[in-house]
């Protein structure tokens, strides 16, 4: 009886730890993706990347980071180019800073709105950029992520239709050279000043106006120092869903399909989310007494194209690169 008992024993033992060897073998099988972003876990976006990771099933093991736990805003990139991540959310202006050439996708009045930013990067200029990308830093670009656009806010009665009745307004844009070139390309007189003085800014005069995504206007209740928003629309906002470019080429041609596929239908979920969130916005201002109307914005693009154009900024950019983005 001893005897059987630890034959039954041994066998138990052997097989319990066949058992845990296959579990863990099913789990290294799967394929890791460790995601970084700086937005939190209330964002669209993180809803966003939850429906991609139940799109793309039980043979990848996703695992989101948020509100830069994993990697802070601006080293997404260098982790993925060095292996230690296999998917982030980059802003433009990270790649522009590796890419020179890129900088023309952070410019100004650009892209018209969140569809001639899809349209974009579905295109053959599209294709051009992102293949750069592939081809000088080994990230793949699975879609822009569009999170809202930038409008003007003002505590005047002034209506504005041109650029020319932005001059002499003093609008706060944040601190740095990019920021400032922006004001002025828009017409007006830019004024840097921290984002928590923004406020009083506006309720003593200081400043005329502010330039922000409606979200943003919310959350700092810039609506109620301001009498207006002037729908410029004059950056849209965007980052990229991007995955390492070793991590894609170990996938199979199912496997990639799958990835880009979720990525897609992701993103376009998201975009909808926050332009839904954005005409709600646009609603609870005028509850509020704002004026809110959209200027002649053909205007303010080619005021602010020309002066892009002739400035040093624009001298990295790829030839008629602006034209053909018009064009689409």
């Amino acid at each position: 009886m001893i005897n059987l008992t630890r034959r039954t024993l041994v066998a138990a033992g052997a097989a319990l730890a066949l058992a845990g060897f296959a579990t863990t073998a099913v789990a290294q099988d799967k394929i890791q993706l460790r995601f970084s972003a700086v937005f939190s876990e209330q964002d669209i976006r993180a809803e966003m990347m939850n429906k991609f990771a139940e799109a793309i099933g039980d043979e990848f093991d996703y695992q989101g980071y948020y509100g830069g736990t994993l990697f802070k805003q601006g080293t997404e990139l260098v982790a993925l180019q060095r292996g230690n991540l296999e998917m982030g959310n980059i802003a433009p202006q990270d790649i522009s800073n590796q890419i020179p050439a890129w900088s023309v996708l952070t410019s100004a009045y650009l892209f018209r709105d969140a569809d001639h930013l899809r349209t974009f990067f579905e295109s053959e200029p599209g294709a051009e950029m992102k293949q750069m990308v592939e081809d000088q830093l080994g990230v793949k670009i699975l879609g822009p992520t569009y999170f809202g656009s930038r409008q003007v806010g003002l505590n005047l009665d002034k209506k504005i239709e041109t650029p020319e009745d932005m001059s002499g307004i003093k609008l706060r844009m944040p601190g740095g050279d990019a920021w400032q070139f922006l004001g002025r390309a828009l017409g007006a007189n830019p004024v840097p000043m921290a984002y928590a003085e923004v406020y009083t800014g506006l309720q003593t005069g200081a400043i005329d106006g502010q330039d922000n995504p409606l979200p943003n206007v919310q959350n700092m209740k810039f609506y109620e120092v301001m009498k207006q928003i002037v729908l410029t629309s004059h950056l849209v906002g965007y980052d990229l869903l991007t995955i390492s470019l070793d991590t894609w080429n170990e996938l199979t041609p199912e496997q990639q399909e799958k990835v880009q596929a979720a990525a897609d239908s992701a993103i376009e979920w998201s975009t909808e989310e926050h332009l839904k969130q954005e005409d709600e916005l646009a609603a609870f201002f005028r509850e509020q007494g704002l004026d809110l109307y959209k200027p002649d914005v053909d205007a303010f693009r080619a005021h602010a194209q020309e002066i892009y154009l002739g400035s040093d900024l624009a001298k990295d950019w790829p030839e008629g690169m602006v034209d053909r983005i018009n064009a689409l």
